[in-house]
């Protein structure tokens, strides 16, 4: 009988704490919403205040404490708010607070002001159905946005007055131009105090319209969408600045030719300037320049940058004090984003960060004009640090000591620092310290929802590329990981400028579906290799004029490694990526023959002269300036050598890499009497989200279990 009891209990225990098998629905579709680690919501410092608030997880309560009490004060909740507002929301919207007791939220479509020591709420605008991209003001209390392709305004009155008036569907203002490169993300650009708007307005009358089919009309009807290809007419870009009291629209007066690029718009905190820097269709030259707001005049060339490969300016100048027009500058000028401290006559007055390592992100100056806090890769590229540059002491200190990915909030007085970070031991801590580097309080330290589950385990080591720089890998294993049994491999492959997919952060940067795939007994491997980012000028500009090529000698260099290791079954490789690792598949596939069994390509680029202006040729330069290259790169003239099962999948409303790629691909593999399969997503765009992310994953995984043999 004792044993039966046993026997009870040993079941009992197994069965309580056996773990669930993650399934592939579950791994698509709640990486970010199930399984994604608890985090503090809506967190911001009240301004001059070392006090702080937050929103409940679901944003029906708002919050208030501070790092020396572990009290929290509800101030407001969603019931109190709509009986302000006179509006029946759902809950909060981001919030920005003005001062301590005032703040402002919206929804996209109507604009909020709540005024917490009053107890009083208003709307300040209320948008029309066709509004999009707007941009709201708070000391003013102006509102920005589109009509169609023109630029609206709205006082704090709500009256309305058109900044653009174009009837032309080929003039557009507002939106971001050159297709959001060299960090352009809207259309848009407030001054310092609200009395100019600065707006992009590109003429697209001479790209040409690319047809994408609509099926969802009977008959078939199409959508033309502007897309400049490789050495063709570009789109003409301007900038225009409003005059929010004159209500006149003047255009600066550019330097440079119509092919070329502005970016990086910023007004001075005077308002009497704006700055742009401009760069030339080549990509090798870029000027800062200088534009009076009243008149659009060009004042002055405040600096200029040249590189044989190419200038990439993707952050404006970043102004620290209020009261002047010095300006930091972010530039690669010495092998590593660094900061630049100029004057406005363009002295370089100091070189703030001379770092061997990439700066990443200005996050602000102290109120006491002390310290400039940013984000940086440290001596670990996986990571993401922040930094605190004492302009008194001319050094910068450390303020995240803990390796990871951190994202930090620091308040007005600089003496508490708000950090959350997660790292691959750490799905997610939240903590407060001071600025001398002590906690002052723990907010969260969240727990691994997928405990409870059967992950498989992950390994993250080096590699040595074949100019003696360092390359990172990450290679997940199954659960059951036995050394030795002889596993497959799935390589995992993006390989492009600006991604960096191996990070010290949750999960190391996998995705949950590879997991799930390791517990097929897959082992799935991915490389950082020359060209992706955070690693520096001359470790990503080697792919200049010859994309492709040094990128899979570093995968080779990958498979060089797992044929070494004993648990790794050399004649089971397959190889998968979706748009630059689409690219990067298909080349693998076809330009190292025999190395893989298998490979499904996404969305991927076939041939550079199909793709667009902006992105392509700053890699490769323009077709006719770079023949060779791009008869290299491209994979329409490689499709005999295919060797083993290929499967192309892309969505049929692409707008990025357009599907004239794909089928162009399958057009020279049918003249070569070569088999391979294709799948198209209709009316899905560059890649496949919502629902159907999990059949695509579904036919990507099942395509490279069946056929990787």
């Amino acid at each position: 009988m004792k044993q039966l009891i046993s026997l009870y209990f040993i079941a009992l225990f197994g069965l309580t704490f056996a773990q669930q098998e993650l399934t592939l629905e579950d791994a698509v579709m709640q990486q970010y919403r199930k399984f994604y680690p608890e985090r503090i919501t809506g967190f911001s410092w009240l301004p001059n205040t070392t006090n702080y608030v937050y929103l409940s997880s679901d944003r029906g309560t708002l919050y208030k404490s501070s790092p020396v009490t572990q009290k929290e004060e509800v101030i407001l909740n969603t019931k109190d708010l709509n009986e302000l507002l006179e509006t029946n929301l759902w809950g909060f919207y981001p919030i920005e607070f003005s001062n301590p007791h005032t703040f402002f939220m919206n929804n996209g479509i109507s604009f909020y002001e709540v005024n917490l020591k009053e107890r009083t709420g208003k709307t300040l605008h209320s948008l029309e159905d066709n509004a999009t991209n707007p941009l709201f003001e708070p000391k003013t209390k102006k509102l920005a946005y589109l009509i169609n392709n023109n630029v609206m305004m709205r006082d704090a009155n709500s009256k309305i007055f058109s900044v653009t008036k174009n009837d032309d569907p080929n003039i557009v203002s507002g939106q971001a131009i050159a297709r959001s490169e060299f960090g352009i993300t809207g259309g848009l650009f407030w001054s310092a105090n609200g009395n100019y708007l600065a707006f992009y307005q590109k003429d697209e009358t001479k790209v040409h319209d690319y047809p994408l089919l609509d099926i969802n009309n009977t008959p078939g009807s199409l959508n033309l969408t502007k897309y400049p290809m490789a050495g063709q007419t570009s789109e003409k870009a301007r900038v225009g600045i409003y005059n929010t009291n004159s209500l006149k629209t003047v255009y600066i007066e550019t330097q440079n030719d119509d092919d070329g690029y502005l970016t990086n718009v910023s007004f001075t905190p005077d308002e009497k300037y704006l700055f742009v820097a401009e760069v030339n269709r080549a990509q090798n030259h870029m000027w800062l320049n200088v534009y009076n707001t009243e008149t659009g005049a060009y004042v002055k060339t405040i600096l200029e940058e040249t590189n044989e490969r190419w200038v990439e300016p993707e952050h404006p100048a970043f102004f620290p004090c209020e009261e002047e027009n010095k300006f930091i500058w972010m530039s690669e000028k010495n092998g590593f984003m660094n900061l630049f401290y100029y004057d406005f006559n363009g002295t370089l007055l100091d070189v703030l960060t001379n770092h061997d390592f990439v700066v990443k992100k200005i996050l602000g100056m102290s109120k006491d004009r002390k310290h400039l806090h940013y984000t940086a890769t440290g001596k670990n590229p996986m990571n993401t640090m922040v930094y605190a540059y004492h302009f008194k002491k001319k050094k910068s200190k450390l303020l995240t000591p803990v390796e990871g990915t951190h994202n930090v909030s620091i308040c007005d007085n600089g003496a508490y620092i708000y950090d959350t970070y997660s790292n691959g031991d750490t799905p997610r801590k939240t903590l407060i310290y001071t600025s001398n580097g002590k906690m002052a309080k723990l907010l969260l330290n969240a727990e691994e929802k997928l405990n409870d589950y059967k992950i498989a385990s992950t390994e993250l080591g080096t590699l040595e590329a074949k100019d003696g720089t360092t390359l990172h890998y990450r290679l997940i294993k199954p659960a059951d990981f036995d050394p030795s049994k002889k596993y497959p491999v799935l390589n995992y492959v993006y390989g492009g400028p600006h991604a960096q997919l191996v990070t010290n952060s949750w999960l190391h940067g996998a995705s949950l579906w590879m997991h799930w795939m390791a517990n097929q007994g897959y082992l799935v491997f991915t490389l950082d290799n020359r060209g992706s980012g955070n690693r520096g000028f001359a470790f990503e500009s080697q792919i200049h004029r010859q994309l492709g090529t040094v990128e899979i000698e570093d995968q080779m260099t990958g498979v060089r490694f797992l044929k070494s290791l004993p648990y790794v079954d050399a004649n089971r490789l397959a190889v998968h990526g979706w748009s630059f690792g689409g690219f990067m598949t298909t080349s693998m596939m076809l330009r190292t023959p025999g190395i893989y069994t298998t490979g499904v390509a996404g969305g991927p680029v076939t041939d550079w002269k199909y793709y667009e202006i902006m992105y392509g040729e700053r890699y490769m330069d323009q077709p006719n300036e770079n023949e060779e290259g791009y008869e290299k790169a491209s994979l329409l003239n490689k499709t005999d050598q295919l060797e083993g099962k290929l499967l192309l999948i892309h969505g049929t409303s692409d707008d990025v890499v357009v599907m004239q790629h794909n089928l162009k691909l399958v057009q020279k593999f049918i003249e070569s009497e070569k088999q391979i399969d294709f799948f198209p997503y209709p009316m899905h765009e560059h890649n496949v989200y919502g629902k159907d992310r999990v059949h695509l994953m579904k036919k990507v995984l099942d395509y490279i279990l069946d056929h990787n043999r």
